[in-house]
């Protein structure tokens, strides 16, 4: 956990490197306003909440009452700070996968859970990335567009596929990756490619199993509306930074920059997309040429830009890592097995 703590002191490269690039000074931020900031910071957390909400309301669903609402809740809240310290759109389901592990939940049970966490969020993820990206291209800005288009489609359907053919077909460790890890490790190597063999059939049982039950397209329908709900109100966070500067956005339109910028964030490039998000949203709004960023007057500057980063990121990111610490890594008793 110490590295992703010093990860975080490396994503503000990028935000230094632009506030020196376009002289943004620390009053321009300032500039924004205290409400606004408050508003952004207040539906960055409604995101955040909603997804722990769809995470306790899966949790319930499938195991009954194995731990309090609010307690899963703010589980789900706290892995957010492995997305937030990662360079992709993965990390916290490992983080809910060992909580339920904890919790004496088997193993497959806990993973069953977290992939409907998981791919319902990228689904609505994906589906209004792509939207972004279709509606990038129809302005013109055929560069940010196909990119948009490429990652969201990419990372969508990855989920998707695995997801489906996980319900139809028993996966098993490569046989190179198998003969490598035993050649390297010997006994040892044997063990770990045993022991993920097992899991990974239980799993794929388990999905079988679940993809059968009649509760669980509704389950799947609820959460996904839920990751709507919840990626709406990280939209709705740059509108409000935004109103703060003057520059005027609606709702749709403020979704849709964010969606666009949260696509190309996802490339593994930076730690939680520092620096691709800025540029992403940027690029997006104004139709810029993608090696040409000079913000000209009368549209969206820096300053509302680098003043959302700080209000949906580095904010956040201390709430979720005091989460956590405080919850999913805290010494918990085991409940019965489930």
């Amino acid at each position: 956990m110490n590295w992703r703590l010093v990860a975080i002191p490396v994503t503000l490269i990028p935000i230094i490197l632009i506030a020196i690039q376009f002289d943004i000074q620390p009053e321009d931020i300032l500039a924004i306003g205290i409400f606004p900031f408050v508003g952004a910071i207040i539906a960055m957390m409604i995101k955040l909440v909603l997804q722990g909400v769809k995470f306790a309301y899966i949790t319930r669903k499938y195991l009954g009452n194995t731990d309090s609402f609010l307690k899963l809740i703010g589980v789900r809240v706290g892995s957010e700070f492995i997305k937030f310290t990662t360079p992709m759109f993965i990390g916290a389901e490992f983080i809910v996968i060992y909580y339920l592990k904890k919790k004496g939940i088997e193993l497959s049970k806990a993973t069953w859970i977290a992939l409907v966490d998981i791919v319902t969020e990228v689904l609505a993820a994906g589906i209004l990335s792509m939207l972004a990206g279709i509606i990038a291209l129809l302005n013109g800005a055929y560069v940010v567009g196909i990119v948009i288009l490429a990652t969201s489609i990419s990372i969508t359907a990855l989920w998707m596929v695995m997801f489906m053919l996980s319900s139809k077909h028993t996966f098993q460790v490569p046989n190179v990756l198998e003969s490598l890890v035993k050649k390297l490790a010997k006994q040892k190597g044997t063990k770990i490619i045993d022991q993920t063999n097992d899991w990974m059939e239980e799993t794929c049982t388990i999905i079988r199993e679940n993809f059968r039950r009649p509760e669980s397209k509704k389950i799947f329908t609820v959460s996904f509306l839920v990751s709507i709900a919840s990626w709406s109100f990280y939209g709705i966070s740059f509108m409000i930074i935004t109103m703060g500067t003057g520059f005027i956005i609606n709702v749709f339109d403020s979704i849709m920059a964010v969606m666009g910028a949260n696509a190309i964030g996802n490339l593994p490039i930076t730690i939680g997309g520092s620096g691709l998000a800025e540029f992403g949203i940027i690029a997006y709004l104004n139709n810029l040429n993608p090696f040409d960023f000079t913000i000209t007057e009368g549209i969206l500057g820096w300053d509302a830009v680098i003043g959302w980063r700080i209000a949906t990121y580095y904010v956040p990111i201390a709430i979720t890592w005091l989460l956590l610490v405080k919850l999913a890594l805290s010494k918990i008793p085991k409940t019965e097995n489930k």
